[in-house]
């Protein structure tokens, strides 16, 4: 992936509670990517992340942080419209 490439990701394991989302804004921000990420009721995590680096985030992500088992990461890419800003870790959704 290149250049204004824009990707939902969805990680299922264990991996709410152990300081996977901020670990994963850390990650993002040293790569350069842009976009978001939260905790979803049914216990996975959801980024949206774009920028030039994301296959290297991708990599991470079915590693995660210490403490997490990711088991799945399900990759989704989505229509690029205008720039992410930073890349931050948005409420919990419903």
């Amino acid at each position: 992936m290149t250049g204004n490439s824009r990707t939902r990701i969805l990680i299922r394991g264990h991996v709410q509670g152990v300081g996977f989302r901020w670990s994963a804004v850390e990650e993002a921000i040293r790569l350069g990517l842009s976009g978001w990420i939260r905790n979803r009721r049914d216990g996975s995590v959801e980024a949206l992340a774009e920028g030039d680096n994301l296959d290297t985030f991708l990599l991470w992500c079915k590693e995660g942080p210490v403490g997490s088992q990711v088991k799945t990461v399900e990759v989704y890419p989505e229509e690029y419209d205008k720039p992410l800003n930073d890349f931050i870790i948005l409420a919990d959704s419903e």
